[in-house]
């Protein structure tokens, strides 16, 4: 059973990291009645997985935060399924508190670069959601509820702690490599004259990459702990990804007539 949660909470993690927004539900406080409300808005996920948000005090889900804040965030990876409920999902359940955290702000900005149109404006505040439990629904038979302690990664802070470096040091140093990693790993396509990929974020399991506006994911083949085995997995990805670009094309299969 352990084994099952850990990997089911894998699976959670992933579609949270993959996604930049999510369906946001909180309980209406305008008229006391606490009914379901539902709005979209831009998200991120620190290194442990946190959900974080970026909120006006004017919208009506910071409202009824402040006076319930239980929240729930539904993820979904429903495009091009021909019926969209065979698609997977995931509900997120926690509670929303505000942070004064410039990493954390920091981490969202890079994951949605739209956001530093108004961030620094008065009335928007980050949050920080603390899970308390998510509904996964990967497939047909495949439902499950998992709990808290299989959500969330401990032991992150190192990583956090050297991340803007880490960020740095590739994107102005190893930009072939991050090209590498996308187009021929992740086979996104070359496109003449499109900014560079640079890569936003880096966590345990994988780090994030950008190109104007769209974005892609790498995972990691194991968890990474510290600057030193991030390093290692990011060496290890460059030299997969040029091996394969080395590679001769398959060609067909002779025959013996």
């Amino acid at each position: 059973m352990a084994e099952q949660a850990e990997e089911i909470g894998r699976s959670v993690r992933a579609m949270l990291r993959r996604a930049d927004r999510c369906r946001l539900s909180t309980a209406l406080a305008r008229d006391g009645s606490g009914a379901p409300y539902g709005s979209l808005a831009l998200l991120a996920s620190d290194q442990d997985a946190t959900p974080l948000l970026l909120l006006s005090d004017l919208a009506e889900h910071a409202r009824n935060l402040r006076t319930d804040p239980r929240i729930c965030l539904l993820i979904e990876e429903t495009e091009g399924f021909e019926d969209p409920l065979e698609g997977p999902r995931t509900a997120l359940l926690g509670r929303a508190a505000r942070v004064e955290d410039a990493r954390l702000l920091a981490r969202f900005l890079r994951r949605n670069p739209s956001a530093e149109l108004y961030a620094g404006f008065g009335d928007f505040h980050l949050y920080a959601v603390a899970l308390e439990r998510a509904h996964l629904v990967a497939g047909f038979g495949r439902i499950h509820w998992i709990e808290a302690a299989s959500l969330q990664l401990a032991g992150a802070g190192p990583l956090a702690a050297a991340e803007t470096g880490i960020l740095e040091h590739m994107n102005q140093d190893h930009g072939e490599a991050l090209r590498l990693i996308a187009t021929v790993l992740l086979a996104r396509p070359e496109v003449a004259a499109a900014a560079p990929w640079r890569m936003t974020g880096v966590d345990p399991e994988g780090a994030d990459l950008l190109r104007g506006v769209e974005r892609a994911r790498i995972a990691f083949e194991r968890p990474v702990r510290t600057p030193e085995e991030c390093r290692v997995e990011l060496v290890r990805l460059t030299r997969r990804a040029r091996a394969a670009k080395a590679a001769p094309p398959a060609g067909p299969r002779s025959g013996s007539g």
